[in-house]
């Protein structure tokens, strides 16, 4: 009898939603209650439409690591530590979290994430390739692998918070590399502007 193939891990990082720790560039412009109402919003809508999709398992990477247990999601949703480190360590440290089944790495602050987006990032997972969500920055709002681990040092180096940020880890990774659809995070006022006129 054939093995069925695992069903793919969906790893949603979230920060705790707290005033004056989510969205820090976005809060210095439109203050910390706006910048935590959009990640509240944003982060309950992305968690519902994802949840219920039976082609994955959603679990939340959760910081602070002492915040793993709060009653801001789910309880129902597993979660995972995203542990010490620069966002390229804790990055690393998730996507090795289950050998042996494809795993996409998503952000949690892109209003326009369908789980068709994912759905067709997960569709474009080979054995060998890395699969890229770019974002309208220079940055990826989706980081995806096959059932391999992905080779050291991927993150090294990488310019985060910049328009070089996916540019320096498909330099890193120097393998073959399939793009998924492009999506805005929100960082700017212009970018907020447009998702309270409900355009993102």
């Amino acid at each position: 009898m054939a093995r069925s193939r695992p069903k793919a891990l969906v790893i949603l990082m979230v920060k705790a939603p707290l005033p004056g720790t989510v969205k820090t560039r976005l809060s210095r412009r439109v203050g910390a209650t706006e910048a935590l109402r959009f990640y509240r919003v944003t982060t309950d809508r992305l968690i519902r439409n994802l949840a219920r999709d039976t082609r994955w398992q959603l679990v939340l990477a959760v910081s602070p690591d002492n915040r793993r247990c709060a009653t801001f999601w789910p309880a129902s949703l597993p979660r995972l530590a995203q542990g010490p480190g620069a966002l390229g360590t804790r990055m690393a440290r998730l996507l090795h979290a289950s050998p042996g089944r494809p795993i996409v790495l998503i952000g949690s602050d892109i209003p326009g994430l369908r789980a068709c987006h994912v759905a067709s990032a997960l569709k474009k997972i080979t054995g060998a390739n890395l699969v890229l969500g770019p974002a309208g920055d220079g940055g990826f709002w989706l980081i995806g692998r096959h059932a391999r681990p992905l080779r050291r040092g991927i993150f090294d180096g990488v310019r985060w918070s910049t328009e070089f940020a996916m540019v320096d880890t498909v330099r890193n990774w120097s393998g073959p590399v399939d793009i998924a659809p492009c999506l805005r995070d929100v960082d700017t006022v212009e970018d907020y502007l447009l998702w309270r006129q409900k355009l993102l």
